[in-house]
């Protein structure tokens, strides 16, 4: 059995497989019989997608499997990925699917799901597309029928939808006049949505990473490269910077003096925000493994509990829902406001920050005090081969041997991406240097052991 899924869909390198125009014929026929619902007047999947030039083949290629399935494709065009899970719901289609890798360079692209509720696909349901899937290619009998036929058609509302819908998640009695902001849309899905939405609450926006040509998503901008940002609200005199990654699930900010805010101080500051409120759950959040050790310790001290998951947005997500918790997310900025949506979005979480921005008339540098991170470093490996953690005595020995020389000063996270061949090690502690240096002891000593068993 192969293993298409990872921590957020299907990704790859465009046109090698899994991410080819066959195999997405087969997984949207896949898709099509898993959400295909016996008795329904109308069956409809919303097909959004990003900027990346591979996303017309995706599009077309997963319009020809459902269809042939008895199923309707409702397309939407370039759209954010969370504006997909809301235009889901919004149409009460039986699915959405996104064409995207995200924060991935333009050569690659992805295909991910989510259920008729907006909600991302818990993994015996992905399980269960990747075995028909597989049925599929290997065996070549597909229950088609010439009766049954579904048709593709365009919407042409949806950028007007999810902007009102955006809009509406900021409180109707303040509005954003007199702010300077520069806002980064990454050359990705948020490219239109994100500027209209601004303006039209009366701010006063720079616009960066606006130009797609479905080359340059996520080139040298956005939240992956959040340094264009921080440089051009320097520049520009800003009140504020946010950028988006390419899909626009996820949003980095800066302050007015160009310093980099991560998930982690947005979380908090929102959380702080919203407990004083009155508005957050149990008093309680949700956080990776990643989100760093003093977010978590500033939280509680706070009177904020965290309660930690594994690492993807889903899992939060998932812990949100079973434990009734309405704010949750990952330091990379994938941030969960579940009074307004499913799954992490960036337009609703600049404006949640916003709101508190303009609530206290506090600049984003003084609102960051309440939240003190110990340093940490985060390195990346790129590995020929992810074998577990488990199976490499030598990696793991040394972990150990970190772990003892941090003690309760520190910790050591290490695991292999869910959506690219890397390694990666993250440590915190008290002196930089020195975790810096255990960090790429850790590395060293895998990408050699690694190398070794391949």
């Amino acid at each position: 059995m192969r293993k298409h899924f990872g921590t957020d869909g299907v990704r790859g390198l465009a046109n090698q497989f899994p991410m080819t125009a066959t195999f997405a014929l087969r997984l949207g026929q896949a898709a099509a019989r898993q959400f295909y619902t016996s008795g329904k007047k109308t069956h409809r999947i919303v097909i959004g997608k990003d900027t990346r030039i591979s996303g017309y083949m995706f599009e077309s290629a997963l319009v020809a499997g459902i269809t042939s399935m008895g199923m309707d494709v409702v397309l939407v065009g370039v759209l954010p990925t969370p504006a997909i899970a809301f235009i889901t719901r919004s149409l009460r289609a039986d699915a959405g699917v996104v064409i995207s890798a995200s924060h991935n360079p333009y050569y690659d692209n992805g295909i991910k799901f989510f259920s008729a509720t907006g909600h991302k696909l818990p993994d015996e349901v992905e399980a269960e597309i990747e075995k028909f899937t597989d049925e599929l290619i290997e065996t070549g009998n597909i229950p088609l029928s010439a009766e049954k036929i579904g048709k593709a058609y365009r919407i042409d509302t949806a950028i007007g939808r999810y902007v009102e819908f955006a809009k509406n998640t900021f409180d109707k009695d303040i509005d954003l006049m007199g702010l300077k902001m520069v806002v980064d849309c990454s050359n990705g899905a948020t490219y239109k949505v994100a500027p209209l939405a601004f303006e039209e609450l009366g701010a006063k926006i720079t616009v960066i990473g606006n130009e797609p040509n479905g080359t340059n998503i996520n080139e040298n901008c956005g939240s992956v490269y959040p340094e264009v940002m921080c440089e051009t609200v320097k520049k520009r005199k800003a009140d504020i910077g946010i950028a988006f990654d390419g899909d626009g699930d996820r949003v980095i900010f800066s302050d007015e003096n160009g310093e980099e805010v991560d998930g982690d101080i947005i979380m908090g500051i929102c959380a702080a925000h919203m407990k004083e409120s009155g508005l957050l759950h149990g008093d309680t959040m949700v956080s990776t493994v990643m989100s760093n050790l003093g977010f978590e310790r500033s939280m509680n001290g706070l009177g904020i509990d965290v309660v930690r998951t594994e690492v993807g947005d889903r899992y939060v997500m998932a812990e949100m829902l079973k434990s009734g918790y309405n704010l949750g997310g990952e330091q990379s900025g994938h941030i969960i406001f579940s009074d307004y949506n499913t799954t992490g979005d960036g337009m609703v979480s600049a404006m949640q920050l916003l709101k508190v921005l303009v609530r206290s008339g506090k600049p984003l540098s003084e609102l960051k005090k309440i939240i003190e991170l110990y340093p940490q470093t985060l390195k990346n490996y790129k590995v020929s081969n992810k074998i577990p953690l488990s199976e490499l005595p030598k990696t793991t020995a040394e972990i150990s041997a970190v772990e003892k020389a941090l003690g309760k000063t520190g910790r050591v996270f290490v695991r292999y991406s869910g959506t690219e061949n890397k390694l990666r090690v993250m440590l915190e502690g008290a002196d930089l240097a020195k975790i810096e240096e255990y960090a790429e002891n850790i590395g060293n000593v895998a990408l050699k052991e690694i190398e070794e068993l391949s």
